[in-house]
């Protein structure tokens, strides 16, 4: 499995990097310039290392690059996380950027399209957007954590929206205890 991961300016820089040292398959890594923001502020780790857990990285800017064609062989994107400008620019058709323009193919190719949104609370727009977007083929996996895993740090609650991801990708993990009823 190939995957496309794009990190955009929404809080959670975590769940992208956590995504890129769990996945095992081919990694090909996005960063937003508000991406790139968010990881100075928010990650103990550079650019440079989150970078080096994947096996190709491009400009946001790199409207030329393979996977903005739809004859690229990736199989899956994520976005994660996913800010509310970057889920309504791919809700409205808007492919202006490396990353709206990846995740529009994937729509119309039928590949499977994961977006993280980190935002809250959702106004009306956000909703509509989420629910055309449900509706076109894309996974909305929002990050909210669940607590019957028994999260003790911040780390577990990352793992269970990482677990989740995967999940949706159709991989095995071993991320966060499952629910036993």
């Amino acid at each position: 499995m190939r995957v496309v991961v794009a990190i955009t300016g929404a809080s959670g820089v975590d769940y992208a990097v956590t995504l890129l040292r769990t996945l095992k398959e081919e990694k090909q890594l996005i960063i937003s310039a508000h991406g790139e923001r968010l990881i100075e502020i928010e990650s103990a780790i550079s650019r440079e290392e989150i970078e080096s857990f994947a096996d190709k990285t491009y400009e946001d800017s790199d409207l030329e690059a393979s996977v903005a064609s739809g004859s690229s062989q990736f199989d899956a994107m994520c976005i994660v996380p996913c800010s509310m400008s970057t889920l309504s620019k791919i809700a409205c058709g808007i492919a202006d950027t490396l990353i709206t323009r990846t995740a529009s193919v994937c729509l119309k190719e039928g590949r499977k399209l994961i977006l993280v949104p980190r935002e809250t609370p959702l106004s009306k727009i956000h909703i509509d957007n989420m629910s055309r977007l449900a509706g076109a083929g894309a996974i909305i996996l929002p990050a909210m954590p669940a607590f019957y895993s028994g999260p003790k740090e911040i780390q577990d609650m990352v793992n269970f929206i990482v677990g989740k991801i995967m999940e949706a990708l159709g991989l095995e993990h071993q991320l966060y205890k499952r629910w036993k009823g």
